[in-house]
């Protein structure tokens, strides 16, 4: 008997968006997927047909085997359980699953809002407020957890996690809202050669010429 194809994910996608994050995963996967462009400059992700899909009228967004998904996070978490067979996630009852979870989710609980307040150029929340504590002790921690990535943030095991950590400094030292110290530019260096963030890039501005914001 053949062995069933993967259904393939669709993609709600816009470039230079933090749908660049599960492209990037996409990619590492080797899943089955196709883009559905959304024109934010055209206001295409207010129309009623993708508010369907994200009333939050935000991207990106999934659809896979029924199921849409929104926010970056969740889509990581779901498409490297998704397709296990790309070694993305440790399975559940593994000792890093734990560790996993926590990386995964701290690049939008903490150091999206952690660059928010730096961005705004605003008194800092009273850190007992905040779930990210304060922009200061998100770098501090950022900082320990890439001084000690031998070589990832779970040690020889490439993940997920990466992604969303490494898209967050990435992103934060291109836009000087994360200082490049030298554990960030080292950590965030050890993803260029790889070939799937190496098409990542090449579709964004593929599709940053066609959809100029």
């Amino acid at each position: 008997m053949a062995e069933a194809q993967p259904q393939s994910v669709k993609f709600y996608y816009a470039p230079r968006t933090r749908s660049a994050v599960v492209l990037w995963i996409l990619e590492e996967l080797g899943a089955p997927y196709e883009i559905e462009p959304i024109d934010l400059k055209a206001g295409a992700h207010h129309a009623p047909e993708y508010l369907a899909i994200n009333p939050m009228g935000k991207v990106p967004a999934i659809a896979h085997n029924g199921a849409v998904v929104t926010e970056s996070a969740a889509i990581l978490c779901y498409l490297a359980d998704a397709f296990p067979q790309a070694g993305l996630a440790p399975a559940i009852g593994d000792p890093l699953r734990g560790p996993y979870l926590k990386w995964l989710f701290y690049s939008s609980a903490c150091i999206e809002p952690a660059m928010i307040d730096k961005a705004a150029d605003r008194p800092p929340t009273p850190r007992a407020m905040t779930g990210w504590g304060s922009y200061d002790l998100v770098i501090e921690t950022l900082r320990d957890a890439a001084g000690k990535a031998a070589p990832y943030i779970l040690g020889e095991r490439f993940t997920a996690a990466d992604v969303a950590i490494g898209s967050g400094l990435r992103f934060g030292m291109g836009f000087k809202l994360i200082p490049e110290l030298p554990e960030f530019v080292s950590y965030v260096k050890r993803f260029e050669e790889r070939p799937a963030l190496q098409r990542q890039m090449a579709i964004e501005e593929s599709y940053a010429r066609q959809m100029p914001r």
